[in-house]
């Protein structure tokens, strides 16, 4: 059994060896409570001190899908709400919001909280945007963007891709400096605004405001601050004008594989990808070069 690298982490054999353990002895308990225990054993934990028990899930279902251990079979525990948002009615049409974007300064962007604005927010993203809303990996934010008490639009800030060749080579680090540092890096895994707004210029705004907040926002919640942000765009579909307006940096495309692929074994569409520095000298920052 080899080592392993997960979510800027690198497992040994001997504590993939105590993974397979306590998924054997404690079989008993949900998935859930086995990745806490493991997480509490190895001392897997976010800068803020809390456990890293979502990754963590992530990790052990990736090792069940390669063979390497077995865990028990998962459980209606309440409350959890499914893995995948269900459209059970179509939801009518908004009333269409126009006008300028400087009409839409006083705009607000707020986190989403409790279960029936969280449903609401991911039944509003997977019945409007292309891709669906998938359970998101890692340390994750979802924002509402509202005026005037009307909702403009979703948002989702993710944990970063695992490695983008054109984003590494903007960046400069070798290969300790990305496993250490990749964290201090967030993606917009998903940008929506409703189809019935229809506002020139809203979504280049949306993004500096993002800018300004997220990372505020970030640093209260996992206890670290962010350094870069990055997207992906289908150039078959758009043509990124938002990003370019909000001065993001197209640094090249991806080599067609999920975020999250390190095997080379998932085909998906290219991509553009665009970055923004938050801070000035961020590949020096990221390199650990400048503190």
């Amino acid at each position: 059994m080899s080592e392993v690298t997960f979510s800027g982490r690198t497992f040994t054999t001997p504590e993939i060896e105590l993974m397979r353990e306590i998924a054997r002895d404690y079989a008993g308990l949900g998935v859930t409570e086995i990745a806490r225990t493991v997480c509490e054993l190895l001392d897997w934990k976010r800068p803020s001190g809390g456990l890293k028990n979502h990754e963590c899930r992530l990790l052990l279902e990736h090792l069940r899908n390669a063979g390497m251990l077995t865990l028990p079979a998962v459980r209606a525990m309440g409350g959890r709400g499914p893995r995948k948002v269900k459209v059970t009615t179509g939801e009518a049409p908004g009333e269409l919001i126009a006008g300028p974007a400087r009409g839409f300064s006083s705009m607000q962007l707020q986190l989403v909280k409790g279960g029936d604005e969280s449903q609401r927010w991911r039944q509003y993203v997977e019945q409007h945007h292309y891709l669906g809303c998938p359970v998101p990996y890692g340390a994750h934010l979802r924002y509402w963007v509202r005026h005037e008490g009307r909702v403009l639009g979703c948002l989702l800030w993710t944990s970063p891709a695992w490695r983008m060749k054109a984003r590494d080579a903007w960046i400069g680090w070798r290969e300790q400096e990305r496993q250490q540092n990749l964290q201090r890096i967030v993606n917009n895994g998903r940008f929506l605004i409703l189809p019935w707004v229809q506002v020139r210029g809203l979504a280049s705004m949306i993004l500096s405001r993002s800018a300004r907040q997220l990372p505020r926002d970030w640093e209260a919640q996992y206890g670290y601050r962010p350094l870069l942000l990055e997207t992906l765009v289908d150039a078959q579909r758009f043509a990124g004008t938002c990003y370019r307006a909000a001065n993001w940096i197209h640094v090249g495309q991806t080599a067609g594989r999920g975020r999250m692929d390190r095997h080379t074994l998932r085909q998906e569409p290219v991509k553009d990808i665009y970055l923004y520095p938050l801070l000035r000298n961020v590949p020096q920052r990221l390199c650990g070069l400048t503190r």
